[in-house]
């Protein structure tokens, strides 16, 4: 067995890619995508006719409005290959504010349902601020289901388990990256790995605090950046990985053992932990390295979102 089958028993594995045609090899359960993942699969020539047949269908409508059938239909060919949810992405520019943040969901979730998709199979990704976690519980109360990215706090978590969101997508490569650049060369990379990855032991530590406290809210670790990252989170609800990394898991046939339980999460001795919006504020302020992640990531998508615009109103 490789390492990908042995994880696929205890972890659903998901495939964090806009190139749908690459991922029908590794038989994933769930798919996620992002601005940046859409933008770079519409310049390959496979996904030019997409981009170029849904603006000519649409052109006279809003460019939000073409946007958002874009990435539904991206999501509607990924459906058609994988037997579980998708991701799809509300616009990054919306991150702080809440109503234009659940309008956007909503028509995203009513033109896959035009496409015949049923709502429980798309999970509205959402950028984990304040606003966007409010959005998220409202949301989830009108049974749509959410997908809070960009998570790199304690917190973050804490607040997404409090508005009973359906999954979180805390970042491990990120928040390795943060560490790594700011030791610079007192970084001690073997020190670092598996279990002693700034990264992996965020998401521990959130594992930890909802298997202890029954918060159903699921952890999808995302951001990978090597496959020991994903072997020391390996257990966790669900871990969303490139396809480079999903080949490399299926190449190898070494041991892969399960490294999160549940049960072992409920025996420890943990404090029930809560965020009002001011101590939530508070926290992540503290947190240097979630709040220059938390902002970059922002950035970084509403950068590509414009970017991808601008090739609809070329197309």
């Amino acid at each position: 067995m490789n390492q990908l089958d042995a994880l696929k028993q205890f972890t659903t594995v998901v495939a964090d890619t806009g190139d749908f045609r690459q991922m029908s090899q590794f038989k994933p359960q769930d798919a996620t995508t992002n601005p940046s993942l859409i933008l770079k699969a519409v310049q390959k020539p496979d996904y030019q006719g997409l981009l170029h047949d849904t603006v000519s269908k649409f052109r006279s409508r809003p460019l939000d409005e073409i946007m958002d059938r874009l990435l539904v239909r991206f999501g509607c060919e990924i459906l058609a290959l994988i037997p579980g949810r998708v991701s799809t992405e509300v616009d990054a520019r919306l991150s702080f504010d809440t109503s234009a943040t659940v309008t956007r969901a909503e028509r995203i979730i009513e033109l896959y349902q035009a496409q015949g998709i049923p709502v429980d199979r798309v999970l509205i990704k959402i950028a984990a601020t304040w606003e966007g976690i409010q959005a998220a519980a409202q949301l989830e109360r009108r049974g749509i289901h959410t997908n809070l990215t960009l998570l790199f706090a304690f917190c973050q978590a804490v607040a997404c388990g409090q508005a009973r969101v359906q999954l979180i997508s805390p970042f491990v490569g990120r928040i390795y990256d943060w560490y790594k650049k700011s030791a610079g060369a007192a970084w001690d990379e073997a020190a670092r790995a598996g279990a002693n990855d700034p990264g992996v032991l965020s998401v521990r530590a959130i594992y930890h605090h909802y298997k202890k406290f029954g918060i159903a809210t699921e952890i999808m670790g995302a951001s990978f950046r090597n496959v020991g990252q994903i072997q020391a989170l390996a257990g966790c609800d669900l871990l969303t990985i490139s396809p480079e990394l999903l080949a490399s898991l299926a190449a190898s046939d070494a041991p892969l053992v399960r490294v999160l339980e549940p049960a072992a999460a409920r025996a420890m001795d943990l404090p029930a932990v809560n965020f009002d919006e001011a101590g939530f504020r508070l926290a992540l302020n503290e947190d240097a390295m979630a709040t220059e992640k938390l902002a970059e990531g922002i950035r970084a998508f509403c950068a590509d979102a414009v970017r991808l615009e601008q090739l609809m109103l070329a197309a």
